[in-house]
């Protein structure tokens, strides 16, 4: 027993040596949880991080919209959603991915959308007031080169591409998802290679409904939903798209979106201000790091949204396999696993996940 002893007490503190670490590593992730949940001290704590942001136009003075979700000094999101004309809400699963990833965000309905205020000055309706727009967002939330992620979905993709242009100091990263750098290149796209997917009545009787310029005609929508967006926008049967989404479509504001996108997302047709918009020729002179993402089955080809990964001088681009235009939710765990291990990797280079 003499000669037992102290071999038992050896074992036993070795044993205790070794599972000290995962101790401490427990206490560290429940330390950083517990600060990225901790509202105390911030100015939306009683309202849960929400609040309303003064903006000034050349039309007058307006409040936008914002959400805050979580506290992470290093990493902030701001999150543009698409339309334009469309809301925030299209981005709620987001809440399922970036808290557990310790990414602090925030939500945000552009001027003229649902939670924002909504001026009938159609004037206000471009590319360079939205810009001046963002960027006053960004101040009022703080945001900055050491933390300031601006991540743009479709027509959001377009704005942050512009933004980033005129004020990519401000920025620590960029993400483009789901949004080519040439609109003409993605009319070229739909009218070549989705227009042709579709059965040869059904995109004969589309495009007699475009000539006539019958975009009122509810066969229009009728034909473009089962062939076209639960094809393009969101692969899921109507039936099933989420609440968020649904809720997203239901407060377009179809004035901005008409003026600036057209009729649908089969291409952009009319006078619709964006449809000649183009900086693929632009890219290079976007330095922060970049990235880009597309879908295989995405209403706009995934590869140009590619090849844009390669024209940034730290592009990345992810490919989501099973995705559509809407890859965050028809391709979800490559579009987060992806976004995260971007964001992070910038944060802490090398690092990742």
């Amino acid at each position: 027993m003499k000669c037992i002893l102290p071999l038992v007490l050896v074992f036993l503190l070795f044993f205790q040596g070794c599972s000290s670490p995962s101790g401490t590593e427990n206490e560290r992730k429940s330390n950083t949880t517990a600060n990225y949940l901790d509202y105390s001290g911030r100015e939306d704590v009683l309202s849960g991080g929400a609040r309303m942001i003064k903006i000034s136009t050349p039309k007058g003075d307006f409040n936008v919209w914002t959400k805050r979700v979580g506290n992470n000094p290093t990493m902030r999101v701001l999150l543009l959603h698409g339309g334009p004309g469309g809301t925030h809400e299209a981005f709620e699963c987001f809440d399922s991915y970036l808290p557990k990833a310790g990414i602090e965000y925030y939500y945000y309905d552009q001027l003229g959308s649902h939670y924002s205020d909504q001026p009938n000055d159609t004037s206000l309706w471009n590319i360079d007031r939205f810009v001046e727009e963002v960027e006053q967002v960004r101040k009022a939330l703080d945001l900055d080169k050491d933390n300031f992620y601006l991540l743009g979905h479709s027509w959001g993709g377009i704005l942050a591409t512009e933004y980033a242009l005129k004020y990519q100091d401000n920025l620590k990263g960029l993400i483009i998802s789901n949004m080519m750098s040439s609109v003409p290149a993605y009319n070229k796209y739909a009218e070549e290679v989705l227009g042709p997917q579709m059965p040869k009545e059904v995109l004969s009787e589309i495009k007699a409904l475009e000539v006539k310029n019958d975009f009122a005609n509810p066969r229009y929508m009728e034909l473009l939903m089962p062939h076209f967006y639960t094809q393009h926008a969101l692969r899921m049967p109507l039936e099933e798209w989420p609440d968020p989404v649904n809720r997203m479509f239901n407060h377009m504001n179809n004035t901005i979106y008409v003026q600036m996108q057209g009729h649908s997302e089969f291409g952009i047709t009319g006078n619709a201000s964006l449809k000649n918009w183009d900086r693929s020729q632009d890219l290079a002179n976007i330095k922060v790091p970049t990235l880009t993402i597309g879908g295989q089955h995405d209403t706009m080809d995934p590869k140009h949204m590619e090849w844009m990964a390669t024209q940034f001088p730290e592009g990345r681009y992810l490919h989501c396999p099973n995705g559509s235009h809407m890859a965050f939710y028809d391709d979800q765990q490559t579009y987060f696993n992806g976004l995260i291990s971007f964001i992070k990797d910038v944060d802490n280079p090398g690092k990742g996940n």
